[in-house]
């Protein structure tokens, strides 16, 4: 009881500031994208960020997939948290989609295949989703830099924000105690998932 007391508190705490942030996000991309039309087909600039954005989908893509393919492992309190974070990424997606429009550029992102293609149980279906956010972060963590537009690159910082708090409350899934759910004191992208402990399922 306690240990789900402390996942529901760091949903509430935790993604309950990344929505902030992401909402905030969001309003600059309502604004700062400019309107549906051929700018990345004229715009050089514009045409690299559509290339890097389209990259950022296509691991929202894989990471939604992986929760279809994890969800119905999953029971009581792990599919209660697995169904909002699949919806948190299905609302990333939905962004990443609209700043590829905003900028005038085509949809042209793939989900990865994933590994493996059928969980066995509970474990390897969080640890599917679990190295599915790791590599959307990854994708998030080197999207800033790189972007020339500014409201793409908020966007894009944001939604590496949520995935940084998905992997903390999916290695309490994965039975990891709460002082060693944050292991590092940035989230890299290249933090396995935890082998061992009871699911909390």
């Amino acid at each position: 009881m306690g240990a789900w007391h402390f996942i529901v508190s760091g949903r509430r705490r935790g993604p309950g500031r990344v929505v902030v942030v992401f909402a905030s996000a969001l309003a600059l991309l309502a604004g700062g994208c400019g309107k549906h039309g051929q700018g990345a087909k004229t715009d050089s600039e514009k045409a690299a960020d559509v290339a890097i954005l389209n990259d950022a989908l296509a691991a929202e893509l894989t990471t939604v997939a992986a929760w279809d393919r994890a969800l119905p492992h999953l029971r009581g309190r792990a599919l209660a948290v697995g169904r909002e974070l699949r919806g948190q990424d299905q609302a990333h997606l939905d962004a990443i989609t609209k700043a590829v429009r905003g900028l005038g550029g085509e949809i042209e992102a793939e989900a990865e295949e994933l590994e493996p293609a059928r969980p066995a149980g509970p474990g390897d279906a969080l640890r599917l989703a679990y190295e599915a956010e790791n590599a959307a972060l990854a994708q998030d963590l080197a999207a800033p830099s790189r972007l020339q537009t500014g409201a793409p690159r908020a966007v894009t910082a944001a939604i590496g924000a949520s995935h940084a708090q998905h992997l903390v409350l999916l290695r309490q899934l994965l039975g990891v105690p709460p002082a060693g759910a944050a292991p590092q004191p940035y989230e890299s992208g290249d933090e396995p998932p935890p082998r061992s402990g009871m699911i909390r399922a």
